[in-house]
């Protein structure tokens, strides 16, 4: 059974009073060292540490959920270590939210999605740093390549966590799966200067409970014998794809715990709730057919931003614009997409919505052609109003071998777009910092040739 989950701090645990391995393993595995001592040490003979792990299927399985912890603050800390032992909260403004925060500031109740004037009254001695989205791409795509190396089976979920199928990998690591992703973890940490958490577990949807329940530094267990007991009494908002909303409509029928729904029939599952009642029976009992999937469509990519305070001006709007267009092209270019489909989003006074989009002529990953057309987009909508958040994103993916073709009728264009790569090659090599560049005034307004 995987241990219960240890109050949350940054850094090492050192805690000799952990509960012991599960008996029936035939060894354990220390994650400090990778040494397979007794499964019934308490301490690895080799290394001294107690951050052991044993269980029955250890070197059985090979499904795994990897989570950066903390990622945002944790990579804030690795390059600033005057902020090791601070709470750090990674966010935007007084009146945006909470991306994410250091475990010491949710000791004190911050939470991510957490309104920002919220986590400063929960924690006001916390260091508030604004989201450098280009810095932690680049820290995740060098744990997502590390992450290729151990197997070509990993399916992103987000920047700083994926699935891995390592089936079958034995004998390319001269190791368990389990082995593997000990030394996975331990390299990322003294290499990338990040921590992670690996679920190890019979299938997916017991991987991602696994890797929540040991964090940070985690490594958890979650076999197929012991899936069903395990998960019995947890709630059944545990449940991918069950949100507050559905959660609510079990609970007025009497249904809260995991446990409820396994004593219940599939059939009357699927009855009283349709397809989605058949996939609470499955996961109930821990059952989980789907596959790692490499090839995961991305449906979107999009960067926004919230404003202390409320933007009326164009030229202010458009300058932030800018900024979010070349963040959006940079993580298209890094993920080798490109798109037909610009989208500004933008948030009144009054907290309406507002989106509106435009098709282009060929898809793109230019952080020029992105600014064009949202820029065209804003000028219909900035008005005179005053906005609170504005966003760009792209969208309705196509083979990039196509995107950005030489446009005959702005030959300008052209130039642009090799004065961009220019620039990628050099922030490349040197940072992002090494080329910063400026914004033209807007003049009047140009019409947009991509229709």
């Amino acid at each position: 059974m995987p241990t219960p989950p240890k109050a949350p701090v940054d850094g090492p645990s050192d805690d000799p009073s952990t509960a012991p391995p599960a008996p029936g393993a035939g060894r354990a595995l220390c994650r400090d060292c990778g040494a397979r001592p007794p499964e019934t040490a308490r301490r690895c003979p080799s290394c001294g540490s107690p951050r052991l792990i044993a269980h029955a299927e250890l070197d059985a399985l090979a499904i795994a959920h990897i989570d950066c912890d903390a990622f945002y603050a944790s990579v804030e800390k690795r390059d600033n270590p005057e902020l090791a032992d601070k709470p750090v909260i990674v966010g935007g403004g007084q009146r945006g939210v909470v991306s994410t925060c250091c475990y010491i500031a949710r000791i004190h109740g911050v939470r991510s999605a957490m309104p920002m004037f919220k986590a400063r009254q929960a924690c006001p001695d916390a260091v508030i740093i604004r989201p450098d989205m280009a810095k932690y791409a680049r820290v995740g795509r060098e744990i997502r390549e590390r992450m290729r190396a151990l197997t070509p089976l990993v399916e992103p979920l987000s920047i700083d966590e994926a699935f891995l199928d390592l089936t079958g990998t034995e004998r390319l690591h001269h190791a368990s799966p389990a082995e593997t992703l000990a030394r996975f973890a331990r390299e990322v940490e003294a290499e990338v200067g990040v921590s992670v958490s690996v679920g190890l577990a019979a299938n997916k949807f017991l991987a991602k409970i696994a890797s929540d329940l040991d964090k940070p530094r985690g490594f958890a267990v979650i076999g197929a014998g012991e899936a069903a007991a395990f998960l019995a009494d947890k709630p059944i908002g545990l449940i991918w794809g069950v949100g507050k909303v559905f959660q609510k409509k079990l609970a007025d029928d009497g249904l809260r715990t995991i446990g409820q729904l396994q004593a219940l029939d599939a059939t009357d599952l699927a009855r009283r709730y349709g397809a989605m009642g058949l996939r609470l029976a499955t996961l109930a009992h821990g059952r989980d057919d789907r596959r790692v999937s490499p090839t995961r469509d991305v449906k979107s990519v999009s960067n926004e931003t919230t404003f202390d305070t409320d933007i009326a001006d164009f030229d202010r709007l458009r300058a932030l614009l800018r900024r979010l267009s070349e963040e959006v092209s940079e993580r298209l270019k890094h993920a080798d997409l490109a798109g037909r489909t610009v989208t500004l989003k933008l948030k009144t006074a009054d907290f309406r919505i507002l989106t509106r989009a435009r098709s282009l002529s060929a898809p793109t990953q230019l952080a020029d052609r992105i600014f064009r057309a949202g820029e065209d987009l804003l000028r219909g909508e900035a008005d005179g109003r005053r906005f609170r958040l504005i966003g760009i994103g792209v969208s309705d993916f196509a083979d990039p071998v196509h995107a950005d073709p030489d446009d005959l009728v702005d030959p300008a264009a052209g130039q642009r777009a090799r004065a961009e790569r220019a620039v990628d090659a050099l922030r490349s090599r040197f940072g992002r910092a090494a080329v910063e560049l400026g914004l033209t005034k807007a003049g009047d307004p140009r019409k947009q040739r991509d229709r």
